[in-house]
């Protein structure tokens, strides 16, 4: 496993666990101490997947020391201010059964989250966080975010995959000291992936698959991965990527794929917004 350096110094892994549509709590707890038993030592969950109960739980079980472990959870958009933000992290706290949380996002730039990173700031300067940032902050918006906070976001996680790969977003993050995670690194199946030719052709020069090609491919542009499975022999495949390295060719054959925009998720779409303001996750 490599790991990213943060803009405050800590070292993050560059490949995790996200636990995304896993509500189940039998399951994800499960899931999460198959993935910790598999080497992941960063579990990606959120205030959203109501699944912070059960991740808390298999991080108590698994028997690996908490200091060896990065748990990422993020604030929803409900929370979205001073006040509702500092309640959110206390919540996760509990939740979790941890002291501290070591990355935690703001999940929308949504809402008043300029006001909720201040409270995030407040909780890092005391420790309860040990990093913050954003998700889905895409660049006009992340400059706009940096040039105005006191702290800037240490993690932008965003939708990065090889059929939108979002460069001039990695560009600019560079530029700010952030680090790019990607959610979704297997385009939620879309594009047929798993057996696209061009990452089944190059995974076979390797001897790896097309998801293990797109997961390096990643990786190599400098963005942390955090790929979901429930199935054991999956996530310890989806692990399997830091004995290879792709060359350039390779690399310049995978960004061919590139077609410019998300085909999961539209941002610019106000049913969109206003639908994510309506996902209440508590009274």
């Amino acid at each position: 496993m490599e790991f990213v350096t943060l803009s405050n110094g800590i070292k993050m892994p560059q490949e995790g666990f996200g636990v995304f549509q896993v509500p189940d709590a039998a399951q994800c707890e499960q899931a999460v101490l198959d993935a910790i038993k598999s080497g992941y030592r960063l579990i990606d969950t959120a205030a959203a997947y109501m699944n912070e109960e059960a991740a808390g739980s298999a991080i108590k079980k698994c028997g690996v020391p908490r200091e060896e472990l990065f748990i990422t959870t993020k604030l929803w958009v409900q929370d979205a201010s001073y006040e509702g933000a500092k309640q959110a992290i206390e919540s996760s706290l509990e939740k979790l059964g941890l002291e501290y949380i070591d990355l935690y996002l703001i999940h929308q730039p949504m809402g008043d989250y300029i006001g909720a990173y201040r409270a995030m700031e407040e909780a890092y300067k005391v420790g309860y966080l040990k990093a913050i940032g954003v998700c889905n902050f895409y660049p006009e918006r992340l400059a706009d975010f940096c040039e105005t906070v006191e702290i800037a976001p240490m993690v932008n996680q965003v939708e990065l995959h090889p059929f939108f790969q979002q460069p001039k977003a990695l560009e600019l993050m560079k530029e700010y000291g952030v680090v790019p995670e990607a959610w979704g690194p297997f385009a939620e199946g879309k594009h047929g992936i798993f057996t696209h030719p061009v990452l089944t052709g190059i995974g076979k020069k390797y001897g790896k698959s097309a998801a293990q090609t797109a997961l390096r491919w990643n990786v190599q542009r400098g963005v942390a991965v955090i790929p979901k499975s429930v199935h054991k022999e999956r996530m310890e495949q989806n692990m399997d990527i830091w004995d290879f390295m792709l060359s350039e060719e390779d690399m310049a054959e995978i960004a061919k794929l590139d077609i410019g925009h998300s085909e999961i998720v539209n941002h610019y779409d106000p049913a969109f917004v206003k639908m994510l303001h309506s996902m209440k996750i508590h009274d």
